[in-house]
């Protein structure tokens, strides 16, 4: 889908590939194919359809075949379809298998986080239309408890290369490809003050911008450029409600400190206004065993972050946590009505979209958690919801 964004071309809509189980391109390939014609008829879409496509290492290594490729295109062209963005956060398995820390590895300090970057590259390079940028969404470096998270020259070489990467595509092809690093709760790069911090101690560090000089053996001012240009940030709006971020404020935090904002996942999660014995229960449902649903708890002596949904349940029942405003890292539908006293976090949405609209042009629902979450948030058919979810999106995107 197209989006109105007052300058010289829209911005791009989608949802992410990663809703629908499938660690082979097989399986991806598949279930595009089920369900991108029936989000169309939901749609009622005229447009070209963008997509979004979460890709293992092992379905990004398969996509790289010529023959997969041609195949891939000829599909997208009989759908009047084509891809801007690529989710390279989960390497390996992502649905069906408890996932939890494990998302975040290999990270951003071993070869393997790398050599799956590059032919995600290597993909997006070979599918991206005429005149359209991409977008690749990564692990904001490493899992916090990591030793990696303690080292952060290892992580910066590796992105180094990675931007030498897209830098060469531009070189060669005059592409325009973004790898952008995802914060997220309990990781290296949780808020968008780490990030910015992060970028300006690192990444966009004189030693840092003098090794990427000598890898693509360009200039200084070159190189400091090219990195910009090639390195930046997917805000996910659900993970910066869930750290309690000022939704007003965060674009411009960004864009004040020249990081590019790549890419914006338009994610919801869970929010409970005052714990209580009773309203704490009403949590209980969405605790599940695949993924990691980090708590952060707005007390009254500051922010209290605990590892996973479990893990807060019994403390707070233990007695052990303070009263206050619970958020947590549990994407919902961003259109879904919660039974009080649970709400979602849509409308840190509404707020952080004017700024957000105003430097990027990759928008991504993403409600990878479909497959877990309570029977009542998935009474409609999977097309009905991700269709419902790109439409609210438009809508407040109208409307701001």
């Amino acid at each position: 889908m197209k989006l109105d964004s007052g300058g010289a071309s829209p911005a791009h809509l989608t949802y992410c590939s990663n809703i629908h189980p499938g660690e082979s391109w097989s399986e991806v390939s598949r279930a595009l194919a089920d369900h991108v014609p029936r989000i169309r008829e939901h749609l009622n879409l005229a447009d070209r359809f963008g997509l979004g496509l979460r890709l293992s290492a092992r379905a990004a290594r398969a996509l790289r075949a010529p023959d997969a490729l041609r195949e891939f295109r000829d599909w997208m062209q009989a759908e009047d379809a084509y891809v801007f963005t690529l989710n390279g956060f989960p390497y390996g398995p992502f649905h069906g298998t408890p996932v939890k820390e494990a998302v975040y590895r290999p990270d951003w300090s071993t070869p393997e986080r790398l050599t799956y970057t590059e032919d995600l590259v290597e993909v997006l390079a070979a599918l991206l239309p005429p005149g359209t940028r991409g977008s690749i969404s990564t692990v904001p470096g490493a899992f916090r408890n990591d030793p990696s998270a303690n080292d952060p020259a290892q992580l910066v070489e590796g992105l180094l290369r990675a931007a030498h990467r897209c830098w060469q595509k531009g070189q060669d092809d005059g592409l325009d490809i973004c790898i952008a690093l995802e914060p997220e709760p309990m990781c290296l790069l949780e808020t968008t003050e780490e990030t910015v911090d992060f970028f300006q101690e690192h990444i966009l560090h004189p030693s840092a911008i003098a090794r990427f000089s000598k890898l693509a053996r360009c200039s200084t001012p070159q190189a400091e450029q090219a990195l910009r240009k090639h390195l930046g940030v997917c805000v996910d709006t659900c993970h910066a409600a869930v750290e309690f971020e000022d939704p007003g404020t965060v674009a411009s935090q960004l864009s004040g400190a020249g990081i590019r904002v790549a890419k914006v996942q338009v994610t919801a999660g869970l929010e409970l206004g005052a714990a209580t014995p009773e309203a704490v229960e009403h949590l209980a449902p969405f605790v599940e065993d695949t993924y990691l649903h980090q708590v952060v708890i707005a007390g009254p002596n500051g922010l209290v972050r605990l590892l996973d949904l479990p893990e807060a349940i019994e403390h707070w029942r233990a007695g052990a946590l303070p009263d206050g405003r619970w958020r947590v890292h549990l994407h919902v539908p961003v259109f879904a009505q919660l039974a009080p006293p649970l709400r979602s976090t849509a409308s840190f949405v509404k707020e952080a979209l004017p700024g957000l609209r105003s430097i990027c042009d990759h928008f991504e629902v993403e409600t990878y958690t479909w497959s877990v979450l309570p029977a009542s948030l998935r009474e409609r058919p999977l097309a009905a919801s991700i269709a419902e979810e790109l439409l609210w999106t438009r809508n407040t995107w109208e409307s701001v």
